[in-house]
């Protein structure tokens, strides 16, 4: 190459790498729309909340056995620890009524088979056990001590 075709290939590149490096400039410094939104969530979440913190008690190690398919052969088991979201004065008396909600849970998971299990999600779980800890309070006609449960870890096999 002769030397004018040099010096045209280079200032070719110094354009091309200029023009790129402008418009990354302009890309890095532009105000990016999730970025504001983020900002804003961070002002939200500063505000004091009008609702009473809530207190959480675990209930841990609730294993059933899965009920068996009609060619099922394998034993199958479901494992999972949950979390109740109560009132800090109402602490004590959840954490009281843990061995009738570890029944109650025990009686709600073991009446799935595997092939139900596996298909649910962990939001149907939670529904299926406030629904039956909800049932459970009013056969007793007492107040259930807690908001909800909450899946804290699920493991089927």
């Amino acid at each position: 190459m002769n030397s004018k075709v040099k010096m045209m290939v280079a200032i070719a590149g110094a354009v091309v790498v200029s023009a790129a490096g402008a418009g990354g400039a302009v890309w890095w410094f532009m105000p990016k729309p999730a970025a504001a939104a983020g900002s804003a969530k961070k002002v939200e979440e500063e505000k004091p909340k009008e609702g009473k913190p809530l207190k959480y008690v675990t209930l841990e190690k609730v294993i059933v056995m899965l009920r068996r398919g009609p060619n099922d052969a394998d034993t199958h088991y479901l494992s999972t620890d949950l979390v109740l979201a109560a009132d800090p004065a109402k602490e004590k008396e959840t954490k009281e009524n843990l061995p009738l909600l570890r029944s109650l849970a025990v009686r709600t998971l073991s009446s799935y088979s595997m092939a139900e299990a596996s298909a649910m999600t962990v939001e149907q779980y939670a529904e299926a056990l406030n629904k039956s800890f909800d049932a459970g309070y009013e056969h007793e006609h007492t107040e259930k001590p807690f908001a909800q449960v909450m899946i804290g870890k699920l493991i089927i096999e």
